[in-house]
């Protein structure tokens, strides 16, 4: 399968990205370098981590109108898997693939830890692997990572089964005390109605392996690379 991940000027996830898609689960991933209009032959597209032209006005605010942003969104429209992790997370939600907003962290500092998560959906193409209510423990690391939605998004998402993870203690438990950022409900991942675009805060990419201290995030991908075998997707 081939990944494209996209890279912007300030992306520094991108690298991270590209590793575990080649090294770790020995498939084909390349670069979409922000000006390019064409998202060449790629199955799924990653829409990495980092500060993204700077983070200037508000994190992902500018990459949104980057040309490649354009194509993304026609793939996405046409059921192609977007995969949004941290920056690309914030990206999605400014470019409106994704309902809802991001805002500081309530401590209003950056924060750069494991955390666990919480699995709320397995159904979807990013979760299939997964099982229901399975804990995961997956570092994080940003500053505006404050997931809101307003009381009507927020019943949407809850409607349709968009809530994907929640940070949770280490026995499964939702408390306040779990939730680093603030973020309503403590979300941590969210997907479109439609199921094919996932935004999560945590880095699965940076879970890939035991040497860095957890495999947990691998399963995401393992699981995306499920769906996309299982239907044979034509590349876009």
């Amino acid at each position: 399968m081939r990944f494209g991940v996209l890279q912007f000027p300030g992306s520094n996830c991108d690298q991270d990205c590209i590793h575990a898609i080649r090294n770790v689960l020995g498939h084909e991933a390349f670069y979409l370098w922000h000006k390019e209009t064409n998202l060449n032959g790629a199955d799924c597209v990653i829409v990495p981590g980092g500060f993204s032209y700077g983070d200037y006005l508000r994190c992902g605010a500018i990459a949104r109108f980057a040309p490649i942003m354009k194509e993304v969104k026609r793939f996405a429209d046409q059921g192609g898997l977007v995969f949004g992790v941290c920056n690309g997370f914030q990206i999605l939600l400014e470019a409106g693939l994704l309902p809802g907003a991001m805002q500081r962290n309530r401590s209003l500092k950056f924060r750069c830890e494991t955390v666990h998560l919480r699995v709320e959906n397995n159904q979807t193409p990013f979760t299939q692997k997964t099982k229901p209510g399975q804990i995961l423990q997956i570092p994080i690391a940003h500053g505006e990572g404050n997931y809101f939605a307003d009381a009507k998004t927020l019943a949407e998402l809850k409607k349709n089964n968009q809530i994907i993870f929640r940070y949770c203690d280490e026995k499964g438990k939702i408390t306040d005390e779990a939730n680093p950022n603030g973020s309503v409900e403590n979300i941590a991942g969210i997907t479109n109605k439609q199921g094919n675009v996932l935004g999560m805060m945590p880095h699965p990419e940076r879970a890939s392996e035991a040497i860095l201290g957890s495999e947990d995030g691998k399963i995401l991908f393992d699981s995306v690379l499920a769906w996309l075998e299982q239907r044979k997707l034509v590349p876009a």
